[in-house]
């Protein structure tokens, strides 16, 4: 395997520590994040002054000759696959695609073909630097396999670094659009009286839980109070469907970001999505509040009616803000116009 190499010059009053000297003198242009920039080190691929030094908490002077070996990355061992992307935006450093439902992120055990990497391999064909010294995408965040919309995906080790941090820090904003059983309102004394519940200004949801993995079911995942990872989950009717009320569209927005977090969320909260086939199976419409398409339609929805249609955050390499927009797929559209009071007069094939 080659390797490039790559020399530094120690600038002024650089901080105590090598890796982060190196962290604030490195060129952003050689991609290589601080995690990478460690592991070079720890490998014995730095060498300063011509001596190599695997010590990361070694210090550093004014002027100092660093001279870095970077591994040519290796390919992946996952397949590029020639499936479509509906891609949003793309760059250098990133991309930010609109994943449709029923595509999985990345290869797995049960799904090791058809994923949104093995797309992405094909579209990057060469022209990717790698994350880690491997030539993958970087994954960043996940949506589910039957959630669609927005992704972004680090092209680079710097980029892949940048926005992950980003994500851990909860800074990044994602807002989701769903379909929910019911409508939250904050008269209601039924949601008011559970713990974790709460309605700030303009009649806005508020659940904040634990989640962890389900005791018996570890495909699923529970609300629970001690133990778990803190998520917190916000959510605004848009508009309500039915008379009375029967479902609603919401608006969500997510404080953290924890696998199934909205749909866990809200149905613990007894507004379970509509078509979730995990969290909120068994769950029936009051089918004479709706227009019988609509009913109809919304009782064998095929997947959670949840859809990432917002997304932004500082790009991690110039810094600028950039939020992106992906509009209800068609699935979606269909149903909330046969969920709409002029579909009343539609028949049921």
């Amino acid at each position: 395997m080659g390797s490039t190499s790559l020399k530094v010059l120690i600038g002024m009053d650089p901080p105590p520590r090598l890796d982060k000297a190196l962290a604030r003198d490195v060129p952003d242009d050689a991609s290589l994040s601080r995690t990478r920039l460690a592991r070079l080190v720890a490998d014995g691929q730095v060498t300063v002054n011509g001596a190599v030094v695997t010590d990361a908490k070694a210090r550093l002077e004014a002027g100092d000759e660093v001279v870095i070996t970077v591994p040519v990355a290796e390919d992946s061992h996952i397949a590029p696959e020639d499936i479509a992307l509906d891609i949003v935006y793309e760059d250098a450093s990133l991309i930010v695609v609109n994943k449709p439902a029923g595509m999985v992120v990345h290869p797995a055990p049960g799904t090791p073909g058809g994923t949104l990497v093995n797309a992405l391999l094909h579209h990057f064909g060469g022209d990717l630097s790698g994350v880690g010294g491997m030539k993958r995408p970087g994954i960043v965040h996940r949506i589910d396999k039957d959630t669609s919309g927005l992704l972004v995906v680090a092209k680079s080790d710097a980029a892949h670094h940048g926005l992950a941090e980003q994500f851990a820090k909860h800074t990044a904003q994602r807002r989701y659009l769903a379909l929910c059983h019911n409508v939250p309102e904050a008269s209601d004394p039924r949601l008011r009286g559970l713990r974790g519940i709460t309605f700030e200004p303009g009649n806005i949801l508020r659940i904040a839980s634990h989640l962890n993995r389900h005791r018996t079911d570890r495909q699923k995942q529970a609300v629970c109070w001690a133990g778990g990872r803190h998520a917190v989950t916000r959510s605004r009717t848009i508009e309500r469907f039915g008379t009375p009320a029967a479902c609603a569209l919401l608006e969500c927005w997510l404080e953290t970001g924890r696998t199934h977090q909205i749909r866990v969320h809200m149905a613990y909260a007894g507004h379970g999505l509509i078509g979730d086939p995990v969290y909120g199976a068994g769950r029936k419409l009051a089918q004479k509040a709706l227009p019988p398409v609509g009913a109809a339609m919304a009782q064998s929805f095929g997947r959670q009616a949840l859809h990432a249609a917002s997304l932004g955050f500082d790009h991690p390499v110039s810094g600028e803000q950039m939020v992106f927009e992906a509009p209800l797929p068609e699935d979606m559209t269909t149903l909330i116009a046969a969920l709409t009071p002029d579909a009343g007069s539609s028949t049921v094939a």
